[in-house]
Formats: structure tokens, C-alpha cells, sequence
């Protein structure tokens, strides 16, 4: 994404400048502020409405810091002192960093008698009418006005008088509630709604010590990246209705992963407890995501925990002798189910099976899945995806709404959605009688009538939650949901990234690679594989674009992969009459 206002990244061609930081001389790219000069050198200017994403406001004065420029003589040349190096004159006042851009030969202090009184005054002003709810609060543990008043403020408070009250859980979204006494106006959310997203929804009311924040008459705060104005709050007056009163930030373990809501694949921090999914938030990638994700991506875990969440392996048993009715499905182990289901598929022909993939596989799954298609008979077993079209919203929602069609189409998965008319008059006709589907709800989905559903004699349905298409299927498979599976993907502008597991499967469920793995292995696929990084290694080394990596070398934040209409994928899919 890009950003005019990224004071983070001045140009690479940039000249370097000789600045001078707490007394030791280094050299930064010219278009640097102070804040982040002192950032690069390993000191820390504290603030609150500076953010290296926004324009400059400077209004919360927090980031005051002593300034100087070098002495000059009377013909304006630099006077130089015993280290060859400029000697610096000191401002009488201090500066605010957030709007200081650098010069050459500029002296900064982040830390001084003068700097730390002026902390301690900033402090005290924003506190005169902060209210003491620290303990019932949603920000604390995160909440920047909590850390920098013990860091920089005094020890009690002087004031006296009555605190001023303000407007207090004021819905002003559909995801957000104001707390305005809580507000310090550093005016981070107005100029996130305005600049980034182009929804000037958010200003100041009244002023002094009156001053709130509000919307905009007839307007609310209701745009899809209306949960980033949370994140970037430094304190707890904006707060979001779906984690309010939830869990204590302290409490969730945070994992790294990205989101797989479309093909962007923002990169997510996932807060969980005890096997609860609590929240995801935005996780900083200047490729991906910048600092951002859309509320869409945000909020869309909650099926993980759904009532409907499949977590029992099951399967349809054989109709009694003499005919009668075929009892309803029932729990079969892994042990039993892989080997049944396996023995089924082999009974048939290539051409008698077809697969709907999925692009919300990881790539090792896709890997093993195009491992048992070519065991089952290659290209004779018809194969695609259910493409997902939205709507770009030209920041960060993608039009293209699976996380990794770049992955199953690597791997001869997915022919875009072309060859599912094929494969349903396949199965109207007869002609198909095993229908393998990962992670659809064809009727709902898809668009499938129960009818042509009903007529497959075998369907086997790899899912989550319960749905039609599970109501129907013989073998049911419960698999793993993106918070419970380690594994990658390739987003749409073909980064290739890395998912964590959070949090375990629920009850037998079971992760989907070692669903596919076991599988391939009962259709005599070989079974030398034992964990994701082996399967990962020999997706590589069976797919050049994948040539020597492996998932710890994704690292965090993903590598670019360089396709072209040539890549080849994993290997040719062989003909059934082949030797396998």
C-alpha cells in the first residue's frame, strides 16, 4: 500500500546527514524526523498522536525534545570543536520531535533535566481528566498512557478540582464505542478514517478541556477498516464491540500468522486462551499489509468455535443384508474410516472420480492432494475449486476471496472454476460416482441442487462445519480451521507466506494434512512422511518455483516468489493406464 505520509521510508537514494544523538555522532537519510532518527540510533522519544503511517498533527507535545544546530562563525561557516565536528547551539526551548525533520549537523537530546520535566508536565495536563478506570478498562495492559505515566509522569497527581465529564459508550459504528473520557485528542483515528481510507467520518467538538470526539452529523463510523482506529488508539476510548469485556489482553498468547479471508493475506497477530480464539489483529508488512487489515478479515474467526463445528469423524454404514433402511452416520475412528474410505476409491475407476478442491487449502495440502489424484489416475480424475469474486475495494480487500488460488493452481488443482459444469454432468449422468470435496458446501456455495448431489454414490466431505453438503456426504472429515494448522500459502501477488498453529483441534478432529497424508498412504502413496516440514520439503523438491525452501525459511513476514505463464507445477499428472 502506498503511503504518502510514511515518514519511515524516505527515498533509497536519499543523501545521507551527520546528526549528532545524546552526544555520538551517526548519519541518517535526509527526510527523517527526530522521532524516528531516535529510533534507528536505539533510543525511544515517547508520543502519542505521531504515527509513521499519518500526516503530522503535533498536537499532544509529548515528544518535546532538546534541539540544536551547529555554531557558525561570522562568515555562516560551522565552528568546529577538538573532534573535527560541528559545536552545536542549544534552543533555549524544546522542540517537538514528530515535526522536526533533520538537518546536517542538528543536535538532539532525547533525554535531559529539560526533556524530563517537560514529560512529566505533558503527562500531568493529559491526566487532569482522565478518569481512574484502569482495572475495568479494555486497554489495559496495551494502553500507552498507562506505560509512559509510570516511565515519564510524577508520582501523585496535584489537581484538586472536579474532573470534566464527558460523553461515555456512545455506539458511533457498527463496531465501535466511544469512551470520550478517555480521549487525549491526539487525532490519530481522524486522520486514519480521512487519509487512508477516504472516509472523513471523524472531528473535534467544543474546545479546551471540553473538547470531544464525535462524528460528523448523519454520518457513522462504519467503514470496513473501522477497527484500525482501535489499534492505533493509544489509550481506551475507542474500543471494539466485539472484544469489549472479553479477555485481558495479558492473558492471550499471540501467534503469528496471516489472514485467509481473500487473496491479500494480511499478515495477523492471533490472541488466543485455552483453545479460544479471542480476536485478530493487523501484524506489519510492508509488502502485504503496511500496518492494516479490513474489519471483514478481522472479525471472520468466529466460525472456529461455531455450534455447527464438525470435530467427530464419521461415515455411513453399509445397508443391511436383504436391503432396509441404511442407518445414519455414525463415529468411525481414523484408524478404521482412512482404510474403508480408501478401499472404496480404489474399487473405481479414474474417470468414475472427481475432486473439488479448494483454494482455502494450504500449499501442503494441495501438495498431498494432487499426490492422491495422481495415484487415483492423474488427469482422468476431473479436478477444480469454487472461485470466490467480490469486490476490490482498491486498499487491502481483494476481489479474488480464496486465500491461496496461486497454491492449488500451482499444483494443477484448479482450472478456475471451468471444469465444474463438466464435473456436475458427470455426476447427472452417472457418469461420475465418487465425489471427493474439500472445504465447499456445494449446495450453498456452489450453487449444486440437492438432487444432483444425491445421485453420487460415494461423497466424501472434507469440512469444517456442518452443512447440506455434509448432511449428505458417506465419509465425513472433520479437518483443521486456519488457527489450528501450521502451513503456507501464496497470496495473490504471488507472496508466499507462512500460517502458525494457535490453538488445537477440536475433539478427533484432525489437521488436514494428516487427513490427505493418511489417505494417500491407504491408496498405497508411500508413507514416508511424518510431520508439515517433511511435507513441505518434498513439495519443494518436487516444484522448482519451491526449489530449496522450506517453512522456517518463509520466515515472518513471507518471500516473493517470481512466476510466469511458464511455471511449471508439481509434475505431469499421469495417464491411469500408468505404471503407479
Amino acid at each position: 500500500m502506498e503511503n504518502p505520509f510514511n515518514h519511515d521510508s524516505p527515498p533509497a537514494d536519499a543523501p545521507l546527514l551527520n546528526v549528532q544523538v545524546d552526544g555520538v555522532w551517526m548519519q541518517f537519510p535526509r527526510g527523517l524526523n527526530a522521532v524516528e532518527v531516535a529510533r534507528r540510533a536505539q533510543k525511544f522519544i515517547p508520543h502519542y498522536c505521531y504515527h509513521p503511517k499519518l500526516s503530522i498533527s503535533g498536537n499532544c507535545r509529548m515528544c518535546l525534545i532538546e534541539l540544536g544546530m551547529p555554531k557558525v562563525d561570522h562568515d555562516r561557516k560551522p565552528i568546529l570543536g577538538a573532534d573535527g565536528k560541528a559545536e552545536i547551539s542549544w534552543m533555549p526551548k524544546p522542540q517537538i520531535g514528530c515535526a522536526t525533520l533533520i538537518a546536517e549537523g542538528m543536535g538532539i537530546r532525547t533525554t535531559s533535566p529539560v526533556v524530563e520535566e517537560c514529560r512529566k508536565g505533558v503527562m500531568e495536563f493529559l491526566l487532569i481528566n482522565h478518569p481512574l478506570d484502569c482495572p475495568i478498562c479494555d486497554q489495559a495492559g496495551e494502553c500507552k498512557l498507562q506505560e509512559y505515566s509510570v516511565q515519564y509522569g510524577n508520582e501523585g497527581s496535584r489537581f484538586t478540582d472536579d474532573k470534566v465529564k464527558k460523553p461515555k459508550r456512545v455506539d458511533i459504528g457498527e463496531r465501535i464505542v466511544l469512551d470520550d473520557e478517555r480521549c487525549i485528542m491526539c487525532s490519530r483515528c481522524i486522520r486514519f478514517s480521512k487519509e487512508m481510507v477516504h472516509d472523513d467520518v471523524l472531528g473535534f467538538i467544543d474546545r479546551g478541556s471540553h473538547t470531544t470526539l464525535a462524528v460528523h452529523p448523519g454520518k457513522r463510523l462504519d467503514n470496513n477498516y473501522s477497527l484500525n482506529t482501535v489499534d492505533i488508539c493509544p489509550v481506551g476510548a475507542l474500543t471494539s464491540k466485539d472484544f469489549r469485556f472479553q479477555m485481558r489482553v495479558w492473558f492471550l498468547k499471540e501467534t503469528k500468522s496471516i489472514c485467509t479471508g481473500c487473496a491479500t493475506g494480511c499478515n495477523t497477530i492471533v490472541g488466543s486462551r485455552e483453545n479460544l480464539v479471542y480476536r485478530l489483529t493487523p501484524r506489519g508488512n510492508e509488502a502485504v499489509n503496511s500496518e492494516w487489515m479490513c474489519d471483514q478479515g478481522r472479525l471472520g474467526f468466529h466460525y472456529i468455535h461455531s455450534p455447527e463445528r464438525l470435530t467427530e469423524p464419521m461415515a455411513v454404514a453399509a445397508a443391511p443384508p436383504g436391503g432396509g433402511s441404511v442407518p445414519e452416520k455414525s463415529y468411525v475412528p481414523w484408524s478404521e474410516l482412512i482404510p474403508q474410505l480408501a478401499a472404496k476409491l480404489k474399487a473405481l475407476r479414474p474417470e468414475q472420480i472427481a475432486i473439488i478442491a479448494s483454494g482455502r487449502l494450504t500449499n501442503e495440502e494441495a501438495f498431498l492432494l494432487s499426490e492422491i489424484r495422481r495415484t487415483l489416475g492423474g488427469e482422468d480424475v476431473l479436478c477444480d475449486i469454487v472461485p470466490r469474486e467480490g469486490e476490490a475495494d482498491g486498499i487491502l480487500r481483494s476481489a479474488d476471496l480464496n486465500p491461496n488460488t496461486r497454491g492449488v493452481e500451482l499444483f494443477g488443482l484448479s482450472q478456475g472454476g471451468k471444469t465444474l459444469g463438466q464435473i456436475r454432468h458427470g455426476v447427472d449422468t452417472g457418469r461420475i460416482e465418487a465425489l471427493l470435496v474439500l472445504h465447499e458446501n456445494l449446495v450453498e456455495e456452489a450453487g449444486w441442487p440437492l438432487s444432483s448431489i444425491q445421485r453420487v454414490k460415494l461423497l466424501v466431505v472434507q469440512s469444517l462445519l456442518q452443512t447440506a453438503t455434509t448432511e449428505l456426504a458417506d465419509f465425513v472429515l472433520p479437518g483443521a480451521s486456519f488457527a489450528e494448522k501450521r502451513g503456507s500459502m501464496i497470496n495473490g501477488a504471488g507472496r508466499l507466506q507462512r500460517l502458525n498453529k494457535a490453538i488445537a483441534v477440536p475433539g478427533h478432529a484432525m489437521d488436514d494434512w494428516q487427513i490427505l497424508l493418511q489417505l494417500k498412504s491407504a491408496l498405497g502413496g508411500g508413507n514416508g512422511l511424518h510431520t508439515i516440514e517433511e511435507v513441505f520439503k518434498a513439495m519443494a523438491e518436487a516444484t522448482p518455483i519451491l526449489a530449496g525452501l522450506s517453512l522456517s525459511k518463509i520466515g515472518d513476514l513471507g518471500l516473493q516468489l517470481q512466476f510466469s505463464s511458464s511455471t511449471p507445477i508439481t509434475r505431469p499428472q499421469p495417464s491411469p493406464h500408468a505404471t503407479v
